[in-house]
């Protein structure tokens, strides 16, 4: 008989989310920097360099720039966004000791605690792309003052317009979804503990002694 597939560790699962996330934001901060070069060699040079690009290792270099990136890019929204989101926690929580202690609560329920790492993913993604869509908007209009076509001022200013206001479609998600995750946390970890019902104790038997077992002077035949 085949022994049953173990179940994957958490600490996996939540490293491979992680991994997915910083990947995920660092795309958009290597696209900004590839459209700031583009805008600042030129497009002769970019037709040189284009074909050099397509192959294996550049991709994989690619990635790993992304990966690294996508980790410096958390640090720096993180730091930006620090006052507003102590804010948001400050309605729910009032001192940070009471939402360290909600944290440690809500960490002794597997389902509640996966729930609010998905919830902190999904805060963590809005909040890079806030500013990665701000910075692909800028680098974007640097790029395409370099090319000549019909209609530019039209086209570059439609896309810093789309861009800002998708950059503050993404702001307002992760403020949404922060404040909703505080509120929740606080209601979570404010329900008291079930309280177990107390077993019935078995009736005794006629005869019985306190654990149950006949006494001597039970019926019955003696030995």
């Amino acid at each position: 008989m085949s022994s049953p597939t173990p179940l994957q560790p958490p600490t996996l699962a939540a490293a491979t989310a992680m991994f997915i996330e910083v990947l995920v934001v660092g795309i958009g901060t290597l696209t900004t920097l590839t459209l700031l070069l583009i805008a600042l060699i030129g497009p002769v040079t970019t037709a040189k360099v284009v074909p050099a690009t397509d192959s294996t290792l550049v991709a994989g270099s690619a990635l790993a720039a992304a990966y690294a990136l996508g980790v410096l890019t958390d640090r720096v929204a993180d730091a930006a966004f620090m006052p507003i989101d102590r804010r948001l926690r400050t309605a729910s929580f009032p001192t940070e000791t009471a939402y360290a202690r909600a944290r440690l609560q809500l960490a002794e329920i597997p389902s509640l605690a996966a729930q609010a790492d998905y919830a902190r993913s999904r805060t963590r993604i809005c909040r890079g792309w806030a500013l990665n869509t701000t910075a692909l908007a800028l680098t974007s209009t640097l790029a395409l003052l370099r090319y000549s076509f019909d209609r530019r001022p039209l086209i570059i200013s439609a896309i810093v317009a789309l861009g800002l206001l998708i950059a503050f479609g993404f702001y307002r998600s992760w403020h949404t979804l922060t404040a909703i995750s505080y509120s929740k946390l606080a209601e979570q970890t404010a329900l008291p503990s079930p309280t177990l019902p107390h077993p019935t104790p078995a009736p005794l038997q006629p005869g019985a002694g306190t654990t149950g077992i006949p006494t001597s002077g039970s019926s019955g035949s003696t030995p």
